[in-house]
């Protein structure tokens, strides 16, 4: 009972580490939290009224949220600096309490302040959004000159409380957080797993919804990837530790992508195209029949594949006896063809696929927890220690080249536009605001200066408007519902404005409109406390955000526009230049060039690709009216994913070449990379419409290019079949890509070809459904 008791305790814990990796958002929503209880205590002791109580949060939440610094030392520094500007702004608050027109004036010129300091990191960025919020905050409790001393008093309670916090409740290491995304991996990479065995005996009438389920569990196991090898260079002790564990993250995320893929083939009655796993609502491969060999090596499949998720699952503190290590070795014994069951060779994919996964899952275990006991290795699992043995040795740290600064200067320069417009969209909500209400104007500045942070394009900033008023209309109602609720208990208000900043923090990352459904409803409690509530306050609030919200886009079209589609261009293009640079060098090394940082390289191409996805939001929204633009994006978005998974492989596959005994380079790729190559650039340079010369050369298949069809080198499995697919799947892909763009596509013979690959068509006909 005692175990069947920690089994599911550890299995919801394994459930929430895997929704928040490194229990990021619960970290923030403590953190602030706890940094608002301990300034209401200390106050409280000192006798404050309610006004200063309200001031001292407000305070401690601005301070402990704005600094994003990943170092102890960078905190801290910036939480110092962060309290004489906060002085500063109540100052220069109370001083033009009275003088109105100045004090809009000043107003306007710190908001162009703070987002332009954005433009110097983390600190610019965290100073700027303390000086605007503490000048915020002196509106909100209507700060004087007389009220200096104890607002002083409340500013440096506040700002030291959060550095309690910070440093000695809630501490927070790039190496703890990265100990603890490792433990987001391990979670995810078992619930992907999961679901990979649902997808195995998934019925026809069952198979849309495990998908959708395998694609979202793919793309959160990328999610933490990236968070991961986001946090090497600090969470870890060397460049060289770095670098391997981003190796092992990379080789565990890229084997259970491929596994299930394999299992997709081996179900379905034809190859299964690789979009599928990329696009939602494309086409799903019809099942094929088993026959009674393969229902038997389908039980064989159904228990190893239970065995790599015991793997995956058991902790390394665990992970003691023979018979895990029984299980290991069996698994790890499929890279052997001597080891393979009697089956279809798609079937015998996946068992290859297996095997493979098992060998990432242990040097996972390798780079993560260190040796491990060897006693009862069999050859196929010391043959895979030695190859890591090997790779390690051969892994030479390499400092990250630095990115070349942005040629931008003036008012091109992203933040100095983003300060321009945010400052015009300003003055805008100050005189509607003031028409509106001469008590509550600043909600509508507040507003228009949200919705500028983290948007870069006229459409992210519509979209980023309308969720933050739809989630302020229902944080309306919350909010009456809740100040009904408390009444004229002041503790119990503030018992649930805590609960309402904790879901403000944990809910931000995920939803833009719960955020602001969380804020809304904090602000009736607010307002309850300061005797100051009423419906016509909420009420007010609903249409200084509307109008706010219009100021901001009335900017954002009317100052220095950035229109979706420009921005969406430039994220497509640099997409598709890293993904060239990816392809390239991996296929140079795969041909027997230099060794390079393969990885590095693909990780640039999955940041980008990230940034793409951000750009395209406007597109894919579903209030956008333009349905056929937002089929084509998502259309996109799929290619340039599943590509980006072929790339990954292709640059895991080349990593191998320097050192492994199994894996020789071979000249004749380059001819194929090329190619693909030169496609990649006429795409660009039509998409940024520097040239439109030029067709994409569709060929004929890799395989066939190379004069390779039926030896037995192209066996199903090998690492030469594996990186010629991965190489057709591009090949395929990027054709694909260039007919949505408008980009001419020539046959081998030269004539222009309306007919492309597999992975053209299949996409085609599901972009066409929506």
């Amino acid at each position: 009972m005692r175990a069947a008791i920690r089994r599911a305790r550890t299995r919801t814990w394994d459930r929430f580490a895997a929704s928040d990796p490194g229990l990021l958002r619960l970290k923030a929503g403590l953190r602030t939290v706890g940094a608002i209880v301990l300034t209401l205590v200390v106050l409280a002791l000192l006798g404050t009224g309610v006004t200063l109580m309200v001031a001292g949060a407000m305070a401690a939440m601005v301070a402990t949220f704005a600094i994003r610094e990943k170092e102890v030392r960078g905190q801290a520094i910036t939480l110092a600096l962060g309290l004489p500007v906060a002085l500063a702004a109540m100052s220069l608050a109370a001083l033009l309490h009275n003088l109105v027109i100045a004090g809009d004036v000043f107003f306007v010129l710190l908001i162009f302040g703070a987002v332009y300091s954005r433009r110097f990191g983390d600190r610019g960025t965290a100073l700027g959004l303390i000086g605007f919020q503490v000048y915020f905050v002196s509106l909100f409790v209507h700060a004087t000159v007389p009220a200096l001393p104890e607002l002083y008093l409340t500013l440096g309670i506040a700002l030291a409380c959060s550095a309690v916090v910070r440093f000695a409740v809630v501490p927070e290491t790039p190496q703890r957080t990265l100990g603890r995304l490792r433990e987001a991996f391990r979670a995810r990479l078992a619930q992907l797993l999961a679901t990979q065995m649902e997808l195995l005996d998934a019925g026809p009438e069952e198979l849309d919804k495990v998908l959708d389920d395998l694609r979202r569990h793919t793309a959160r196991l990328h999610e933490a990837a990236l968070m991961i090898q986001g946090l090497l260079e600090e969470g870890t002790q060397s460049a060289a530790a770095a670098g391997l564990v981003q190796r092992r993250v990379a080789d565990a995320e890229i084997a259970a992508e491929r596994l299930g893929m394999l299992i997709l083939n081996a179900r379905s009655a034809e190859r299964a195209d690789t979009l599928t796993m990329h696009l939602p609502h494309a086409p799903v491969p019809a099942t094929a029949t088993r026959t009674p060999a393969e229902d038997a090596a389908t039980v064989t499949l159904r228990r190893d594949l239970n065995s790599l998720l015991l793997l995956v699952a058991r902790r390394a503190a665990d992970d003691r006896g023979t018979a895990l290590a029984h299980v290991r070795n069996r698994l790890l014994g499929y890279r052997d063809e001597d080891n393979l069951p009697r089956a279809s060779s798609v079937v015998q994919d996946v068992f290859r696929g297996v095997g493979e996964s098992a060998r990432a899952v242990l040097g996972l275990r390798l780079a993560l927890d260190g040796p491990q006991d060897e006693s009862d290795d069999t050859p196929a699992t010391t043959r895979s220690r030695e190859e890591f043995d090997a790779e390690n040795l051969a892994i030479v740290a390499a400092e990250e080249a630095e990115e070349p600064e942005e040629d931008r200067t003036g008012l091109r320069r992203p933040t100095t536009r983003a300060a321009c417009q945010v400052a015009v969209g300003s003055t805008l909500a100050i005189i509607g605001g003031e028409f509106l209400s001469t008590q509550r104007w600043y909600w509508a500045v507040l507003t228009c200066w949200v919705v500028f942070l983290n948007t870069a394009s006229t459409g992210e900033i519509l979209v980023k408007g309308y969720r933050r008023l739809v989630g302020t209309v229902l944080g309306v109602v919350a909010g009456v519902a809740l100040a009904g609720l408390v009444g004229d208990h002041p503790w119990p208000a503030f018992a649930l404005v805590l609960l309402c900043i904790f879901g403000m923090y944990f809910t931000a990352p995920l939803s833009y409109a719960l955020m602001s459904f969380f804020v809304t409803a904090m602000l009736g409690l607010l307002y309850t406390l300061l005797n100051t509530y009423s419906l016509t306050v909420l009420v007010l609030r609903i249409e200084e955000t509307a109008l706010g919200a219009a100021c901001g886009i009335i900017a954002a079209v009317l100052v220095l526009p950035v229109h979706t589609d420009r921005r969406t261009d430039e994220q497509l293009g640099t997409v598709l230049v890293r993904l060239r640079d990816v392809v390239s060098a991996a296929v140079e090394q795969l041909s027997g060039g230099p060794a390079v940082d393969l990885l590095g390289k693909a990780r640039d191409l999955d940041t980008a690709l990230d940034d793409l996805r951000a750009s395209t939001q406007p597109l894919t929204h579903p209030i956008t009216p333009l349905r056929v633009r937002r089929r084509t994006a998502r259309y996109l978005v799929a290619l340039l994913e599943t590509a980006a998974y072929h790339a990954r492989s292709l640059a895991a596959t080349a990593e191998l070449v320097p050192y492994s005994k199994t894996i020789a380079a071979d000249p004749r790729l380059e001819r194929a990379g090329r190619r693909i190559g030169q496609n990649i650039d006429l795409i660009v340079a039509r998409v940024l419409e520097e040239s439109t010369e030029g067709e994409v050369e569709s060929g004929v298949s890799i395989a066939a290019m190379l004069d390779a069809a039926g030896s037995e080198a192209l066996r199903s499995g090998t690492v030469t079949f594996r990186v010629l697919r991965h190489l057709q799947r591009l090949d395929e892909g990027v054709v694909g890509i260039a007919r949505p763009l408008g980009v001419p596509v020539a046959s081998p013979k030269g004539g222009k070809s309306d007919s492309g690959h597999g992975a053209s068509d299949a996409a085609d006909a599901a972009a066409a459904r929506g």
